[in-house]
């Protein structure tokens, strides 16, 4: 059942702004099983989901048991030439790194190992250093934000599209770690939805309500507390500094998309993997590969298509309207505006999908073998382009884009 908030606000009551529109309205208690949901955009704004730190933590250290097992064992293995070869995460990630591709590589650890293995340090701070005291801004803050970086759930997938580009070429085992590893990524998507920030924000950091006039109200979009900033211009609750709106906002998300933009050339253009065969030598690009896999899995291939091609370019073209739609404070179609930027935030993540299928491809062959497999140089700048598109939806301050309607409304009125 969902809670749509209203905009009467009574006495008393619990004042919150909208992160996404900026709309004042009061926040009726939520259940368990209710969400609030802002009446102007329909923005999430609060969910009643919430686990125990006692369980989140339970949580967190079985995953932390389990992570040795996932990152290090076997996932897949293949038969080549009688002589069996092991895949595991790690792996892929060493072969990215010998072979000179350090940034690239440096993308896969942080989505597969880095941000999961932060996520699960982090619920194990709070639990501990709640009781001894200590300041859990920092990691609160950064929590929210790591949820989009935990990429296992898409790793999976690159699993399952690795075994079949490489079937053509050997017999292909499941491996013992693949057990572990889904029973990591099955915990890691529990917690995620069940970490609940801003009831965690209210536990360990609760603050008054602001005794001051409505519209004198500001939200953080950093804790997304609504009140006043302290005697130094910061949210009371979580210390960073508050302004009207994000600063600098549009400047950085165009920056950062000008910079993808530029890099999705060359990784469209260039070779993303080179495989040797017999003596042979074929580059393969994005596109190119798509066909290939399709000659035998048209299924796998519209994944592989959708995650590598349609996802990044449509990214592009839905910020590319954004940013001009706000320079030039356009006043039609404000809605779908706003549903293409929660839909290209929703399935940004998922483009990374190529890099983890090149890095598993690489710990199943290699140059020791007959047959070869290694990276080419488009799959860095597919990364960063990637990347990039994912940082300029996070800096775009969607409240930009209802401040461009107001005042366009006001002029016309």
């Amino acid at each position: 059942m969902k809670i749509h908030t209203i905009s009467h606000v009574l006495p008393h009551e619990r004042y919150q702004r909208c992160p996404q529109c900026d709309t004042l309205f009061s926040l009726p208690d939520v259940k368990s099983c209710q969400s609030a949901h802002c009446p102007r955009c329909n923005a999430k704004i609060m969910t009643g989901r919430d686990w125990s730190m006692t369980r989140l933590t339970a949580m967190a250290i079985t995953m932390l048991l389990l992570m040795p097992f996932a990152f290090t064992e076997p996932l897949i293995q293949i038969r080549l030439l009688g002589t069996p070869i092991r895949a595991n995460l790690l792996t892929g990630i060493m072969q990215m790194t010998m072979q000179g591709d350090v940034l690239t590589a440096a993308m896969v650890t942080f989505c597969t190992i880095g941000a999961p293995v932060t996520l699960v340090a982090s619920i194990v701070f709070l639990f501990f250093g709640n009781r001894l005291g200590m300041n859990l801004r920092p990691v609160l803050l950064m929590l929210e934000r790591l949820k989009e970086w935990v990429m296992l759930d898409i790793y999976l997938v690159g699993v399952a599209v690795a075994s079949i580009k490489v079937k053509d070429y050997a017999d292909i085992d499941i491996g013992y770690g693949l057990v572990a590893f889904v029973a990591l990524m099955i915990l890691s998507l529990f917690t995620m939805i069940h970490l609940n920030v801003e009831q965690l924000w209210h536990r360990f950091y609760p603050q008054p309500q602001a005794e001051v006039a409505q519209e004198k109200l500001q939200i953080c979009l950093n804790c997304h507390h609504t009140g006043m900033p302290d005697a130094r211009g910061r949210c009371p609750r979580c210390h960073t500094r508050l302004a009207h709106r994000r600063p600098y906002s549009l400047q950085k998300s165009w920056a950062a998309l000008i910079s993808a933009i530029v890099f999705l050339i060359p990784a469209n253009l260039l070779p993303i993997s080179i495989i040797y065969l017999n003596g042979g030598r074929q580059e393969d690009t994005i596109f190119s590969g798509i066909l290939s896999l399709a000659s035998g899995n048209i299924p796998v291939a519209a994944i592989v298509f959708i995650a590598s091609i349609l996802v990044p370019f449509t990214k592009v073209l839905v910020l590319l309207v954004l940013l001009l739609s706000i320079h030039f404070r356009c006043q039609q179609g404000l809605k779908t505006r706003i549903r293409l930027l929660r839909l290209v935030t929703w399935v940004g993540r998922w483009s990374m999908l190529d890099l983890f299928v090149i890095s598993l491809t690489m710990s199943l062959v290699n140059r020791d073998q007959l047959l070869a497999f290694t990276m080419g140089p488009a799959a860095f700048y597919f990364g960063a382009a990637v990347i990039l598109t994912i940082l300029a939806v996070q800096w775009l301050d969607s409240r930009l884009i209802w401040d461009a309607h107001a005042t366009n409304a006001d002029y016309t009125d």
